[in-house]
């Protein structure tokens, strides 16, 4: 009665919430400004530049181009279309152009739009109606252009990234289980957990309880699939492995249950810890991804502990058909391939852990430095050539660069004179566009003062998300903090840029440590041992050290990338290193139970035999899924999808399957010490 209970409880109880994932993206904030602590300098500047200029503000760039020089006619156009958007509703200011430039062949129209509006929406509009006149080309860039862009990219994740995904592990478990049945069954189980999580991610973030970005929801949705398959894949290989022990199916989940819990709870313990110690950064999306994902993985532990095991029970032998395991049969894997690998484990295991361990070394001390982890300019996140970003090159071809994104200084206002003086001549900032905020609003010579201080602006001669205003904008703030009596802080686009980036290191060197220590707990109270887990944590870390290394050769000589976010390592790491533990944690706790039986030489062989096809399939499933990433085109997601996927894979077959059990075999009962498992064999 109870698994049918479950079941009905899930279908019915958790399956109608499914439709809340397609309103995620509504409670979703991607403002790159709303991500920086409050004790950031740009978030300072921009909390008291509302009181100088109007507030929630985002500059959309109309770019008209005409190779040869603009006509009449389209100079006539470039009016009726700047004359047009004055009549937008989501305007929240003056528009300012059309502004010709030198050359006679671009003209540009600023346009500042009420960030709190549909931005997307009018953009869209104005794109459509500028691109409209035969021979002109136009485009629409600066904050406005890209967030339109960037909402682009993220549309229909929940659709095609759910898609995709299950697909990728369908034919994987097709393979695997050479059952058509099983399958469904645990992509059932990882879409009502998902269900499920995203029902609870968005009641919170609903709420402010929680951020989340678009980025957050992608992770979200291949965690949990590639989550629950992996506890799926383990509870159902046990289950068969004790239905050939045990004639009635009820007997055979208890027993599968009860040696799949442990090993499945820590697991998930050790990841849902691992996430949460992103509350530790100051970033707020690195943040929000913490408790997002724990969220996920709750969610997938549920449903694999509850449901799976439910469904198993009530359709019994039948659910492996048509190949169902016989009670009595013999154990395949005495004659299998990984019975092969275990007896070379047995044979060579010094040789080949420190075969392994010197070729990861190599990778990762070879390779590593060459990784580019230091940021981007804006239009380098997408992976397609997008509007915002043609416009922003033919900006920065026939205009000064950093046009409708100023950097915003805040002063004293008796160092009003020092300070512009010492901008004017900062170098990369335009020395005729520095000029204080007047009381209309617009740049003049006599200053708005509040409360003491006045905001000055000024324009960058770089485009200002490239890494040379970002350089710029560092020195500019090196030389007007050393004014005395100033009290300068330097804020706007680019700042908020140079801010997530030093954030984000800050964040790495801090959440690194602290997830090592709690991984390291917690494999301390579940194989009861010190030797052990040091080793596990070691292997881990070395995997992580090696991928980012061969992560730079490809980013940089395969794919070409611009170079990385600074929190994509930090992810990288959390992702690699909490999930690599995962596959050890399976291994190791049935080399646990084997070794209290048959020693730790053939308990580690025994338990390699076993659990070798089910943790290898696990391994390409999650790889699969987050490699499925990389149908949304944006570069973070792109670097995340292959360094994950990597990872786990090279995690998977390399160390899990060879250098843990080569190692756990070299130390012998000595990788148990302190506990009595230590002293079994002296």
């Amino acid at each position: 009665m109870i698994p049918a209970a479950l079941l009905v409880l899930w279908l019915v109880g958790v399956g109608p919430l499914g439709s809340l994932i397609g309103q995620l993206a509504s409670v979703q904030k991607n403002d790159s400004a709303a991500f920086l602590p409050e004790s950031a300098e740009s978030t300072q500047v921009q909390r008291q530049a509302a009181q100088f200029v109007p507030a929630n503000v985002l500059p959309a760039i109309v770019v008209y181009e005409r190779q040869g020089g603009l006509s009449d006619a389209d100079l006539a156009a470039i009016n009726e279309d700047a004359a047009w958007i004055k009549t937008l509703p989501a305007l929240r200011g003056e528009v300012v152009g059309p502004i010709l430039s030198s050359d006679k062949s671009a003209a540009q129209v600023v346009v500042p739009l009420d960030a709190k509006a549909d931005v997307s929406g009018t953009v869209n509009e104005i794109r459509d109606r500028a691109s409209a006149h035969p021979g002109l080309s136009a485009h629409v860039t600066g904050p406005a252009g890209f967030t339109t862009d960037l909402v682009k990219a993220f549309a229909g994740i929940d659709g095609t990234l759910v898609l995709v995904t299950g697909l990728l592990v369908f034919i994987i478990l097709i393979v695997v289980y050479r059952s058509p049945l099983l399958p469904i069954l645990v992509l059932t189980t990882s879409l009502l957990a998902l269900s499920l999580a995203g029902a609870v991610t968005y009641a919170l973030a609903s709420n402010n309880v929680i951020d989340l970005n678009g980025q957050s929801q992608g992770i979200l949705f291949i965690l949990v699939i590639g989550a629950s398959t992996d506890y799926a894949l383990l509870l159902v290989a046990r289950y068969r492995e004790e239905l050939k022990l045990h004639e009635h199916r009820l007997d055979a989940m208890r027993r599968a249950y009860r040696a799949a819990l442990p090993p499945i709870l820590a697991s998930g313990a050790t990841v849902i810890l691992a996430l949460l110690c992103l509350l530790f950064t100051d970033l707020k999306s690195t943040r929000g991804l913490g408790p997002v994902a724990a969220i996920g993985i709750a969610s997938s532990l549920l449903a694999a502990l509850t449901l799976l095991p439910s469904v198993l029970v009530l359709l019994g032998r039948s659910a492996f058909w048509p190949v169902r395991p016989k009670f009595g049969a013999p154990d395949a894997e005495r004659q299998g391939l990984w019975d092969r690998v275990s007896r070379l484990v047995g044979r060579r295991p010094r040789v080949l852990w420190v075969t392994i361990t010197v070729a990861l070394l190599v990778c990762a001390a070879a390779f590593l430095p060459q990784l580019k982890a230091s940021g981007t300019s804006q239009s380098a996140v997408f992976l397609h050539t997008e509007d915002s970003v043609v416009g922003q090159d033919v900006l920065a071809e026939h205009f000064s660069a950093g046009i409708g994104s100023p950097v915003q200084i805040l002063a004293d206002q008796g160092a009003l004179q020092a300070v512009m003086t010492a901008t004017s001549g900062a170098a990369g900032i335009l020395p005729s566009s520095v000029a204080p905020v007047t009381v209309s609003g617009a740049p003049g010579t006599t200053a708005k003062v509040v409360d003491g201080q006045v905001l000055i602006q000024a324009t960058l001669s770089e485009a200002a998300d490239s890494s040379a205003a970002v350089t710029t904008v560092l020195s500019l703030r090196e030389t007007l903090h050393a004014l005395p009596g100033a009290n300068a802080k330097v804020g706007g686009l680019t700042a908020i840029q140079a801010d997530t980036e030093a954030t984000s290191e800050h964040d790495r060197a801090i959440v690194i440590p602290i997830v090592l220590i709690v991984i390291l707990l917690v494999l301390m109270l579940l194989l009861r041992a010190i030797v052990a887990p040091l080793l596990l944590v070691a292997t881990v870390v070395l995997s992580y050290t090696a991928t980012l290394g061969i992560a730079a050769l490809v980013f940089n000589h395969v794919f070409h990338f611009p170079g990385a976010d600074p929190s994509v390592p930090l992810f990288a790491f959390v992702f690699l290193v909490a999930l690599g533990v995962d596959y050890n944690i399976f291994l190791m706790s049935r080399v646990r139970e084997e070794s209290q039986a048959s020693g730790t030489h053939e308990g580690t062989l025994r338990g390699l035999r076993a659990t070798g096809g089910v943790i290898t399939s696990a391994g390409i499933v999650l790889a699969a899924t987050f490699a499925a990433l990389a149908v949304i085109p944006l570069l973070f997601l792109a670097q995340i999808a292959f360094l994950v996927a990597f990872g786990v894979l090279l995690d998977t077959f390399l160390v899990r399957a060879l250098l843990v059990p080569a190692a756990v075999v070299d130390l012998d009962h000595r990788t148990w010490w302190p506990s009595h498992l230590s002293r079994a064999h002296d």
